[in-house]
């Protein structure tokens, strides 16, 4: 397969000529008003008033009951997993197919994960397929869900909303139902996404946001636990603020916490970014429209887009190769990057990181046959406006 045309298309969607970055923050809002106010005021810790406007204001775009902003995603992961419940020697299912950092946070738990495989048109966990695996090697006893092969409890269901494109959640929830799971959402790609309507992050007990630099939005470092349940709430506010008691003077922590919570920095570039959110939704939008005509033509790969009954974030634009061929994934991808045009694969697969490759896992086909075909290609939202911030 001759890959120029492809390095054409990309070219033509993003309009720049020179290098261009997979996925670039832009400032062009109160950023720096916002941060400049923090470092005048002196307020740059975790007590400063901007991360309770970022809380506040996360919720009501997400429709969340509450949330609680963390440093970042892995940790807002871990303490969502450990309020779930999940425990030393325990079991969480998840795709292989994710960020290190899904199964790193069941680790931080002391967990084991259970890798699980996807579906093409999602390219998240496929609820058809872990039912059937669970058919064959859990049961319920003890109030809980057991793997047979292990012994070892099954305690957390996490679906990752790949790229910002929702799972099939009707079907992830079911099976979490059947087998009495609690599902806790790694939303940490999928701000802005909405499954039947309802934002995602909203459909297990707790979800997870990320707010790295190459999010959506940014905070610099940073994540949010978004969730309906108060006292889940109130608990991961406190766990993640050291768990100290309050007190006027008094140093007194009341059970193991964590040093987690989000810099008053951090949150104001947060509230200048959430003002602006529906804008850069709209422009990945167009840029999306731009990438699908300029590929129009192409033979042997194809733009991913959003699955039925969802609206996706499009956080990352995903080309999709019709063969599953690594020798030609890697040949696109040095012709892209050698082009200025900074591109990357799907991230290797859980199962085949060296240590997580002697964990429970399902057949995975479809993670071994998608990792040969992802390509990530420019996504920032201002190349809409000439490649410019």
């Amino acid at each position: 397969m001759d890959v120029d045309p492809i390095v054409d298309a990309v070219r033509t969607a993003v309009g720049v000529d020179g290098p261009v970055l997979l996925h670039a923050p832009c400032f062009d809002g109160n950023e720096l008003k916002y941060v400049s106010e923090c470092i005048t005021t002196g307020w740059v810790s975790s007590a400063g008033s901007f991360v309770t406007e970022f809380e506040k204001k996360l919720a009501e775009f997400t429709g969340a009951k509450f949330a609680v902003a963390v440093v970042n995603g892995t940790c807002a992961l871990h303490i969502a997993l450990k309020l779930a419940g999940v425990m030393p020697g325990d079991e969480v299912l998840m795709p292989s197919l994710t960020f290190v950092a899904t199964a790193n946070a069941a680790a931080h738990c002391g967990a084991v994960p259970h890798l699980c495989d996807i579906e093409p048109r999602t390219l998240g966990l496929d609820a058809g397929k872990l039912r059937e695996h669970l058919n064959s090697v859990a049961e319920r006893r003890d109030g809980g869900c057991y793997n047979r092969q292990t012994g070892r409890r099954i305690a957390a269901l996490v679906p990752m909303h790949t790229f910002g494109h929702p799972v099939d959640l009707d079907g992830v929830m079911q099976v979490a139902q059947e087998w009495g799971i609690p599902l806790v959402e790694d939303a940490a790609e999928s701000l802005g996404s909405y499954y039947r309507g309802k934002h995602t992050g909203l459909f297990g007990r707790m979800g997870v946001l990320s707010f790295n630099g190459n999010k959506t939005i940014t905070t610099g470092a940073g994540g949010a636990i978004i969730t309906d349940d108060e006292h889940l709430a109130k608990h991961a506010k406190h766990v993640t603020t050291t768990a100290k008691l309050p007190h006027a003077w008094e140093f007194v922590h009341d059970e193991v916490g964590y040093n987690y919570r989000m810099p008053n920095l951090n949150a104001a570039l947060g509230v200048a970014q959430l003002e602006r959110l529906p804008e850069l939704l709209r422009q990945k939008r167009v840029l999306l429209e731009r990438y699908l005509q300029a590929f129009a033509g192409i033979c042997g790969a194809r733009i991913f887009t959003q699955p039925e009954n969802c609206e996706s974030n499009y956080w990352l634009q995903t080309l999709v190769l019709d063969e599953p061929d690594m020798g030609l994934r890697d040949a696109v991808l040095k012709a892209l990057n050698d082009s200025g045009l900074q591109s990357r694969p799907v991230w290797r697969p859980m199962h085949q990181l060296a240590m997580y490759r002697q964990c429970p896992r399902m057949d995975l086909g479809c993670t071994e046959d998608m990792a040969k075909r992802i390509i990530n290609v420019p996504s920032s939202p201002f190349l809409v406006k000439s490649g410019r911030c």
